[in-house]
């Protein structure tokens, strides 16, 4: 081995290698310095201002003692400043801890006090509850943010930052217990934007629509990847279908989310305005959460196909978002395709290999993956076994190769001797198109241990009978609903993802016996 010359004790080649958020970004910027970066309301900010602004707060960090790790916490709703601070701690190597604002109080205080961050950015209504919790400094967003630009300044000691830092830390859904961190590299980003970009042809300077949370893995990782490809974020401030319409209809979008909860009432705004949208290039995600009939119907008013989404906050895209709906068409099933630049196995409990068509937890390794769950030992000692990450959901292999979803690892009905997935009873009411949404639940039983319950929105009125009867014939008996109850859509409480919240499904069961 030749012998290889250093800086501050790392290999020069190394540094010369390491790519981070910060450097990249900077490059697009001195690419398109006219170009749009940002719209929010009515600020749009060019590449050549954004990075501006970038280094003017990544200098202020570091003159309020922000070193390479640190921490800096962030609470607000969508906004132009979301980004900024993103791309601040990138050039600079701080962490951005992005606090979900939805969750409780004391949520909100455990992922602080987890994290620990120097600094709490945030929108007044936030910072004026927290602030009087705790003894961290707050930077209040609005006038006295803004005021930070008022002599803007460029980065004058740029940091070397290794690929391998942490940059921003988003907290998971927290349905088994407290919200989890997951800590997302220079690294993990990078890839999650090329693999996209590989396997979608994601065209340069096209444009994302980023209207669910910022805080959510979703926004934030295709808000960086269509800044690293020169191309504009749209930010709208939640679910605002008339911002949503208006947005497809000026821009060409490479990607549109959409998202189990909002899609039957965007299908009927995009009806009510005769929505004439530029060119889009796919929608999407998780497809086996949505009525088949929404997913034609969705499709064909967008005229672009469904993206048919399996990832995580951990994993990005991967491991199985490789395949698309074709427009206009009811799909007889929702089969997964690996994604590319990761490996995967399907494993039982053992950790053994299962064979094709038998049900098996789905691990993978590969690029994209996050640097686990920030100072929780016991979860990433759960997560992280054998050089494999699992993910805690079970899939089965298909003959041709593709990947069926079957349901969480976690979550499943133990009746009597027998093991029942919510999904499989799910997915032949989705199929129905009298069945708005469902979502099926265990509730404890004298006989049988456990049993599955379903809750269902209907678009007409329809009895349990019916709704029983629509499963009948097509899976066994003992996974046949006990129980039917009938609620409005919107009554389905969901995680930031637009996942069904069962725990909370599950409560609402108990109060009622």
């Amino acid at each position: 081995m030749p012998k290889i010359s250093t800086n501050n004790g790392q290999p020069l080649v190394q540094q010369v290698s390491n790519a981070s958020i910060g450097g990249l970004f900077t490059q697009v910027a001195k690419q398109n310095p006219n170009s749009i970066a940002i719209i929010s309301g009515t600020q749009e900010i060019t590449y050549s201002e954004l990075d501006l602004r970038v280094n003017t707060l990544s200098d202020d960090l570091i003159n309020k003692g922000i070193k390479l790790g640190d921490r800096v916490a962030l609470i607000s709703k969508n906004c132009a400043a979301c980004i900024e601070l993103e791309l601040a701690c990138a050039k600079i190597g701080g962490i951005l801890v992005n606090l979900n604002w939805r969750l409780t109080p004391s949520e909100i205080k455990h992922c602080i006090n987890l994290t620990n961050p120097k600094i709490i950015f945030g929108s007044e209504d936030f910072i004026s509850n927290l602030s009087q919790k705790t003894e961290i400094t707050f930077v209040s967003l609005g006038q006295h943010y803004e005021k930070l630009f008022t002599n803007q300044v460029p980065l004058t000691n740029p940091r070397i930052i290794d690929p391998e830092s942490g940059l921003v830390i988003i907290f998971t859904s927290g349905t088994t217990g407290l919200p989890k961190g997951a800590l997302l590299s220079h690294r993990a980003l990078i890839f999650r934007a090329l693999i996209f970009a590989s396997e979608t042809n994601a065209p340069f300077n096209d444009t994302f629509v980023a209207w669910t949370p910022l805080y959510h893995m979703g926004s934030n990782d295709f808000s960086i990847a269509t800044l690293l490809r020169g191309g504009k974020v749209v930010i709208i401030d939640g679910y605002n279908p008339d911002q949503i319409i208006s947005a497809i209809e000026k821009y060409s979008v490479h990607y549109l989310t959409v998202v189990p909860g909002m899609i039957e009432d965007f299908i009927s705004k995009l009806k009510k305005k005769n929505t004439k949208p530029k060119p889009i290039g796919l929608i999407g995600a998780m497809a086996d959460l949505v009525p088949k009939p929404l997913l034609k119907e969705i499709t064909q008013l967008l005229n672009a196909p469904y993206f048919n989404t399996f990832g995580s906050t951990e994993t990005g895209n991967p491991p199985a978002s490789g395949n698309l709906i074709p427009i206009g068409k009811i799909p007889r099933k929702l089969s997964k395709k690996q994604n590319h630049f990761c490996q995967i196995r399907l494993v039982n409990s053992d950790g053994k290999d299962v064979k094709k068509g038998e049900p098996g937890e789905l691990v993978i390794r590969g690029p994209s993956l996050f640097s686990g769950y920030w100072a929780n030992i016991k979860a990433n000692e759960e997560a992280f076994r054998d050089g494999w990450f699992h993910m805690g959901d079970v899939f089965k292999q298909t003959p041709d190769g593709l990947l069926d979803f079957v349901d969480r690892v976690k979550y499943m009905i133990k009746s009597g001797a027998e093991n029942i997935y919510p999904a499989e009873i799910e997915k032949y009411l989705f199929s129905d198109p009298r069945i708005l949404d469902a979502a099926v639940v265990r509730k404890s039983d004298k006989k049988w241990g456990e049993v599955p319950i379903v809750f269902v929105a209907s678009k007409i009125k329809i009895s349990s009978e019916q709704v029983i009867n629509i499963c009948k014939g097509k899976i066994a008996n003992y996974k046949l609903p006990k129980e039917v109850h009938f609620i409005n859509v919107n009554d389905f409480p969901r995680s930031a993802s637009g996942k069904i919240q069962r725990h909370i499904l599950e409560a609402r069961l108990k109060a009622l016996s």
